[in-house]
């Protein structure tokens, strides 16, 4: 056969268009999208041609239902969104890279609600008149914190830039040289603050800040006193930093508002499930701050949002504020926050739904007895690699109590006949896209940040590729 027959045997675009495999695919994909993939695998078998050799072209065939197989699976990749699911079998419970904190199943039929739905986003159903994107939230995290007024926008450096340019534009705000912190993305507290219009004025040292400095650099220009609370890193050893409430007896003998970032906020004293103490929004508020920033996700477990909550005089300027439009959240946000905040109206309901709090909270027994289910299901595939239940350490993560090392238990798994490293590759650019560790040249998957639903999944994945 030669090379013109085999060009000549080549489908056309519109007779691959006719095939009713690809007619059903004409129904769910765009059109444009279709022709331009069945062009494209068209181009591509006319270069397979033109690249064969003599002895090759005598057994080439061109196999419509193959190019079709090729069409489906290209277009289903294309059309695919960017942003999908993974499987966290890392052990890093707030997770930056993965989205930090999943959501609550509990929240997802509302979510839909909104979403697909017209809703009382600005519209007050009472009055039949213009309503506010706030007020939503405002009741519920004001009857948890306790806090006089509430405002929500986008994450917790917008909250801090919003507080900082409605309470100190063109003033000084003192802040402690050892709170001068950086988050992820090289963001950083002064930079922030420079945004915002205030000034920073840096006092103490990295490791001893008293209030003594505070108040010495206490001049006619200081709008605001700012205690950053440094989530993301420790400073050990030779260390002092003034408590809250110094800053507040200091705030009123000069009559100066106190500010506290959280960064990452929490409503429950996680001390009692033996994680070190961080201070609970609540407890910032008692201590004396005015007004006290955090962040909607991370270890509260909710979407990404910047809360803050506080004086009602200082908010309800926050709230007239210029800013505030640009940094505002969506019908969605909204949604999710308030569906989560009302997981919290009862302790032991919001640990054993919002899923983050549920996994920095499970005793080692039912982390045990994950890890003997996992490990069963691995077993019964019969996988070629040495496969054993170990002693591991989750963390926290997402910039989140950075010393804490939480007990856990792993699979580690030593594939026969495949390296760690390849076993770990496979696993993540799978359909399913397992993300795990590589620890002690070991594969290891931790199951404190597995979903129940998702071990049947892992175990097939597993056997598909070491089966």
């Amino acid at each position: 056969m030669d090379r013109r027959r085999l060009f000549a045997n080549l489908p056309s675009v519109d007779k691959m268009l006719s095939h009713p495999r690809v007619i059903e695919l004409e129904g769910q994909y765009p059109r444009t999208l279709l022709v331009d993939i069945i062009r494209a695998e068209i181009d591509g078998c006319r270069s397979k041609i033109l690249s064969l050799t003599e002895d090759e072209m005598e057994s080439f065939s061109i196999e419509v239902d193959e190019l079709v197989q090729n069409i489906k699976n290209e277009i289903e990749r294309e059309y695919a969104l960017n942003l999908t699911r993974v499987i966290n079998a890392s052990g890093v419970v707030v997770h930056t890279n993965l989205g930090r904190s999943p959501l609550s199943e509990e929240i997802k039929e509302d979510m839909w609600e909104i979403a697909s739905r017209y809703s009382n986003l600005e519209y007050d159903i009472q009055s039949g008149g213009r309503g506010s994107r706030y007020s939503h939230l405002e009741d519920i995290i004001r009857k948890i914190t306790g806090a006089e007024d509430v405002l929500v926008v986008n994450n917790n450096a917008a909250a801090v830039m919003l507080v900082l340019s409605t309470m100190a534009k063109g003033k000084e705000v003192i802040t402690s040289r050892g709170e001068l912190v950086e988050i992820g993305g090289s963001f950083r507290i002064p930079r922030v603050m420079e945004e915002s219009g205030a000034k920073l004025v840096e006092v103490g040292t990295t490791n001893k800040t008293y209030a003594a400095d505070y108040e010495d650099a206490i001049t006619e220009d200081t709008g605001a006193l700012l205690k950053v609370h440094t989530s993301n890193y420790r400073v050990v050893g030779f260390t002092d930093t003034p408590g809250l409430r110094e800053l507040k007896d200091l705030g009123e003998k000069y009559d100066i508002p106190v500010i506290e970032d959280l960064g990452s906020g929490l409503f429950v004293d996680l001390s009692k499930y033996g994680i070190t103490y961080e201070p609970t929004v609540m407890d910032s508020l008692k201590n004396g701050a005015d007004v006290v920033t955090f962040s909607g996700d991370k270890i509260l477990g909710g979407p990404q949002a910047g809360i803050i909550v506080g004086k009602k005089e200082y908010i309800q300027k926050m709230k007239k504020n210029q800013l505030t439009r640009a940094l505002r959240v969506d019908k969605l946000i909204i949604c999710a926050l308030e569906a989560t905040m009302r997981l919290y109206l009862e302790e032991d309901m919001a640990l054993k739904k919002v899923p983050t709090l549920r996994m920095l909270t499970y005793k080692i027994e039912e982390i045990e007895e994950k890890a003997n289910r996992l490990y069963s299901l691995i077993e019964k595939a019969h996988i070629s690699a040495d496969v054993k239940i170990e002693t591991g350490y989750s963390q926290v993560g997402g910039g989140s109590l950075p010393l804490e090392r939480i007990e856990s238990r792993v699979i580690s798994i030593v594939p026969e006949n495949m390296s760690v490293s390849k076993l770990e590759e496979e696993m993540r650019l799978s359909q399913d896209h397992v993300i795990a560790r590589i620890y002690d040249e070991k594969y290891v998957l931790d199951v404190r940040t597995l979903f129940d639903e998702e071990f049947e999944i892992v175990c097939d994945r597993l056997k598909k590729i070491l089966g």
